[in-house]
């Protein structure tokens, strides 16, 4: 790669990768390349260090993990400063992301103990000589590579849960935000100096490739469904395990009951916040035919006042320069298609900005309904009712997240969502809610990160029986007798065969 770029895009420069700004090319930092055949000595020396960190156990963990909060939350706006710098997200977003992840952090470190702890399990009868346990095991080394959109809370949604868990943690940030990757791997490294318990690799597609096969004992991605094929093939070599959170194209019901206002409000967004550069943002919405003008008029009217621009604005640079291609290519064949542009429009993209447009009667074989355009772009359909919303809204292979708003039937209506999270009279928020498991169905992934499940999914479950008395129904053994067999029959028999 040479160094002339589009502004955002990484370029290395001899051992270095050199991060810009997307709307002003200014640089925001540099780190260094690491060397593909150098990320197995860096697994290498986390596996080491893993045996110290587990030995922590839940409350030595605990408490450096809370360290590690307290900082976070001290340097919020530092943090920011740089998210900012380096992928140009408006200030605001990136305090309100950073703000989720101390979240997470927080909830992780306190109930890693509740959750993995070791615990008694209730015996059958058929074995009820024999007591059962259950314990759970760190697995040791978790590899995590990271999206650039969300630089903070995504890896952090792993890696904390990870590390809580009692693993060391391998950590491939985007080319496109590696700085802010780094940042987060230094200030652990304040409050736990003595291991390297959480570490980096930096480079391009093929130091996450390396991350893949360096033997690392579970893999967490984030990034496009296509990539996410190509990792889990990495993976499959070896029988890594991976946990894939991938692309998404959620969609938003309207019912006739619903507040149009809300609705409206949460459709913006949940459509165009970040730049409308969101795995769980809104992008497709169905509404039913008796409120489709008036939810329409007041999803425009809301749209249209967001302001777009550096550091403050409500919607911030696109910071992929190539994904302004796919932004403006989804507009122009929709609109091709026989779609109207009731906001914005193929003008709409001005790099390094795309301004929000809404896109009305789009087919629904058009790119913009079927692909993830990753933009502030939004797709307003009429149908007849909720059946028919929920039959479009289930049609892709994309099962994320969605939305739903009404009063009557709106959590039934969620419910028939194929996708692993939904809202309610709300959108995204359940990413925030740091109880709940954070995953999609189908192409957009599987495994979850967050809550309890996200927990259990850095650990293995390890399962002990143990004698506690002689065996009255002797079975598992070559000791047993024809009397032993017959008087098993007829106690399942008795159990279960009425």
């Amino acid at each position: 790669m040479t160094a002339v770029q589009l502004p955002g895009s990484p370029v290395i420069e001899g051992d270095r990768l050199i991060s810009t700004n997307p709307a002003t090319g200014d640089e925001a930092g540099r780190v260094p390349v690491t060397d593909p055949t150098d990320v197995v000595r860096v697994v290498e020396r986390a596996r080491a260090a893993g045996r110290w960190w587990a030995e922590l156990g839940f409350d030595g963990r605990r408490d450096r993990l809370l360290r590690w909060r307290r900082l976070l939350a001290q340097r919020m706006e530092q943090l920011a400063e740089l998210v900012h710098a380096e992928g140009g997200k408006p200030i605001p977003d990136a305090l309100v992301e950073i703000v989720t992840a101390v979240e997470h952090v927080d909830w992780a470190a306190r109930n890693a103990r509740r959750v993995l702890g070791p615990r008694r399990v209730r015996s059958r009868l058929v074995l009820a000589e024999f007591s059962a346990h259950l314990e759970y095991q760190p697995y040791g080394v978790v590899g995590v590579i990271g999206p650039w959109n969300y630089p903070v809370f995504t890896p952090i949604g792993s890696a904390a849960y990870a590390l809580a868990a009692g693993n060391t943690v391998v950590f491939k940030p985007s080319e496109y935000t590696p700085v802010v990757g780094q940042w987060l791997v230094d200030t652990f490294a304040e409050v736990v100096p003595e291991q390297q318990v959480f570490t980096t690799v930096h480079g391009l597609g093929d130091v996450g490739a390396a991350l893949c096969r360096a033997r690392i004992d579970k893999l967490a991605f984030t990034g496009s469904t296509a990539t996410a094929k190509k990792v889990m093939a990495a993976c499959a070599e070896s029988l890594t395990p991976v946990l894939v959170e991938a692309g998404g194209k959620d969609a938003m019901i309207v019912d006739a009951d619903a507040d149009l206002d809300a609705a409206a409000e949460a459709c913006v967004w949940g459509g165009m916040t970040n730049a409308g550069q969101t795995c769980i943002g809104i992008e497709r919405v169905y509404v039913v035919e008796p409120v489709f003008d008036a939810f329409l008029d007041k999803v425009v009217t809301r749209a249209g006042r967001l302001t777009v621009g550096a550091r403050d604005a409500d919607i911030g640079p696109i910071t992929m320069p190539t994904q302004l291609d796919v932004i403006r290519r989804h507009i122009e064949d929709a609109v091709a298609r026989g779609g109207r542009a009731a906001l914005g429009g193929p003008d709409a993209v001005q790099p390094p900005y795309a301004y929000p447009t809404v896109l009305v009667d789009v087919p629904e074989d058009a790119a913009a309904v079927r692909e993830e355009t990753f933009g502030p772009t939004l797709t307003v359909n009429r149908v007849r009712d909720a059946d028919e919303a929920v039959a479009r809204a289930n049609a892709l292979p994309y099962g994320l997240g969605g939305s739903v708003f009404g009063r009557r039937r709106a959590a039934a209506i969620a419910g028939r969502l194929r996708s692993g999270m939904a809202s309610v009279n709300s959108t995204l928020t359940f990413a925030g809610m740091s109880t709940l498991p954070f995953g999609g169905v189908g192409e957009s992934g599987f495994g979850r990160i967050h809550g309890e499940d996200g927990l259990r999914e850095f650990a293995r479950a390890k399962a002990v029986t143990r004698r506690r008395a002689r065996s009255l129904l002797r079975s598992t053994t070559f000791e047993r007798t024809p009397a032993d067999v017959a008087r098993l029959v007829r106690a399942v028999k008795m159990l279960y065969g009425r």
